[in-house]
């Protein structure tokens, strides 16, 4: 059977003016910027590690 890889479907719910630049920067590597964009990514360690540092502005599902 294949592998199948999970994934993680990520909404940007607020705004990063006035928080860290770092967490900024971290958004952007996620691939978000503006509230309400949505991005899917590979569920691993490293995604996992981004996403605790901005969890306060994303919310996350698993597909």
């Amino acid at each position: 059977m294949a592998d199948v890889k999970k994934t993680l479907r990520v909404t940007q719910v607020k705004s990063a003016v006035g928080r860290p630049a770092d967490q900024g920067k971290t958004l952007k590597a996620l691939g978000l910027g503006k509230i309400g964009r949505t991005v899917e990514q590979v569920d691993n360690e490293s995604v996992r590690g981004m996403l605790f540092k901005v969890k306060h502005l994303v919310t996350v599902e698993e597909i």
